[in-house]
């Protein structure tokens, strides 16, 4: 029997790619039910989005936990019965054959508690696909590397993991920032994360984007990170990353001092991570942080 699936898509003032978003998702080539649970964060839900039929169903609710995309996301899981769980963010699309292509990985491989599948990236107009050539990924290769291919657009789990094993999506990080990696974290602490070949979402990265620009946060929630998880401390690489993107953001919004001690303590942990000079070019004002970040969006990468 195809599993159930609810697909929880927290949103905030984006109604038209909101509605692209769930119209991707209706009309995914899957013979199972899907019940997409859109959540509005802060704004006036839509309810002209609601439908039900047979096999595929629309609701609209609101948050009820803290603001924010993290108590947006649990507001959604804690409201769905479907088998398997997924997230989709209302700027984001489904590609054909996405789902199905992962609800047969997961029902092959038993073990595999959350599974995700490569994203394109679409930044002005330019598209560059980014996938893993694994089928499995475990704990020591995202403390090592972010692996931003692991889209939370392409998260499906398996509900009763999530909820009573993995656990909610973590509202404590400030700001919501990196909740989607602290929770790929915690799911590959309890089993590899299964990964499916191909393309399966189309990610748009915009100057809409929630966190751009926000600096400060993102420092605060990085340093929370690494307090969190000690195991970054016997992975020098993984470590000397999110340091290098603590300085970063230092600079970016301005505080010169601790973008320099930072970038010290990146380099101590790694010469070779480019983060820590980069950031200490726009704490020199050798260029500017938007710059940075635009040059390497072209390129479908990020800081």
């Amino acid at each position: 029997m195809t599993a159930s699936v609810s697909v929880v898509v927290p949103t905030r003032n984006r109604p038209e790619l909101l509605r692209k978003a769930i119209d991707a998702i209706l009309g995914q080539d899957y013979a199972g039910p899907i019940e997409i649970v859109v959540v509005y964060d802060q704004s006036e839900p839509d309810h002209s989005l609601e439908r039900a039929d047979a096999h595929r169903r629309v609701r609209v609710i609101t948050n009820e936990r803290t603001p924010g995309l993290a108590g947006g996301r649990n507001t959604g899981i804690l409201a769905v019965t479907g088998e398997l769980v997924a997230f989709c963010d209302d700027d984001d699309e489904w590609l054909p054959g996405k789902l199905a292509a992962q609800a047969d990985l997961l029902a092959a491989r038993p073990e595999a508690e959350l599974c995700s599948i490569g994203v394109v990236i679409d930044y002005d107009g330019r598209d560059v696909d980014r996938t893993l050539g694994v089928d499995s990924v475990t704990l020591p290769d995202l403390l090592r590397s972010r692996l931003t291919e692991l889209h939370p657009s392409t998260f499906l789990f398996r509900r009763a993991a999530l909820v009573d094993g993995i656990g909610l999506v973590d509202e404590n990080i400030p700001g919501s920032y990196a909740e989607d990696y602290e929770l790929l974290l915690r799911a590959a602490r309890r089993a590899p994360i299964a990964n499916a070949p191909g393309v399966g979402v189309r990610v748009r990265w915009h100057r809409q984007s929630y966190f751009t620009a926000r600096w400060a946060t993102i420092a605060e929630a990085l340093e929370w990170l690494l307090e969190r998880y000690p195991e970054f401390e016997g992975a020098p690489r993984g470590c000397a990353r999110i340091t290098g993107q603590i300085a970063f953001a230092q600079a970016a919004g301005g505080h010169r001092r601790d973008a320099m001690r930072w970038a010290g303590r990146t380099i101590r942990h790694s010469p070779r991570e480019a983060r820590s000079y980069l950031a200490l070019a726009v704490a020199t004002r050798l260029v500017s942080a938007d710059t940075v970040l635009r040059r390497l969006h072209e390129r479908g990468r990020g800081i």
